[in-house]
């Protein structure tokens, strides 16, 4: 089994590096096999046109894709989908292969522990309009922040790997960007306080558009592409 990870995908936008990846590899891959995506994936998007094509993309690739929300999904049609139980936590199957994975969750993918944190502030939003292309739940709220918690209390605040799509405030400060509210502020306060307490691998986060590794313990993605 692999775990290949990378950043946002932006539904067709910058989904092209998982096609040249995928068919450059010799590796012969399978549905067993894992895609997870930082964040802003767009299988659940903005425009019926892209978010079909998105998915057929990641459809038609040799393995499953699991994918934790990032700012730029809609957040009404992914919400939609039944909550279902999945390796230990809390999981929306968009289709048997393509499944998201639910903030503040424990994961255990054949031995492999993962923490998923999903959401972040979008610094576009006023170009945005609220329910069509920019939702309020991008931010996570209490409860969400509190299961979270709860959940890694319960696995003795240790996993093999984190997922979010922001990151902790010390990383995102190191890395050179500023907050811009207190939403913000608070999200990436809380994944630092998660930091501060947990053992763990790696911590694999998107957002930022860049490719940053800090310590060799924080992983920012985008044009990236690590196997595990």
């Amino acid at each position: 089994m692999s775990f290949i990870i990378t950043g946002d995908i932006h539904g067709t936008i910058d989904i092209r590096k998982l096609i040249i990846y995928f068919n450059d590899k010799e590796e012969q891959f399978s549905k067993d096999d894992y895609l997870i995506i930082c964040g802003d994936v767009g299988v659940c998007g903005f425009l019926p046109f892209d978010e079909s094509q998105t998915r057929d993309i990641l459809r038609n690739l040799p393995v499953t894709t699991l994918f934790i929300d990032g700012n730029h999904e809609n957040f009404q049609e992914l919400n939609s989908y039944p909550i279902n139980n999945w390796n230990g936590g809390k999981v929306h199957f968009i289709e048997d292969d393509i499944i998201h994975l639910m903030r503040g969750q424990v994961f255990n993918i054949d031995g492999t522990s993962f923490f998923t944190f999903g959401g972040a502030y979008s610094i576009d939003k006023m170009y945005r309009t609220e329910g069509i292309s920019w939702f309020p739940e991008e931010i996570p709220n209490k409860e969400e922040y509190a299961e979270g918690w709860s959940n890694l209390e319960k696995n003795d605040f240790t996993v093999d790997y984190i997922l979010t799509h922001s990151a902790p405030r010390e990383i995102v400060a190191y890395i050179g960007y500023g907050e811009l509210s207190d939403d913000e502020i608070e999200l990436r306060q809380y994944l630092q306080r998660v930091a501060d307490n947990t053992e763990f691998t790696a911590w694999y986060f998107g957002h930022f558009h860049e490719d940053t590794n800090v310590e060799d313990m924080f992983f920012c993605l985008y044009d990236d592409i690590i196997e595990l």
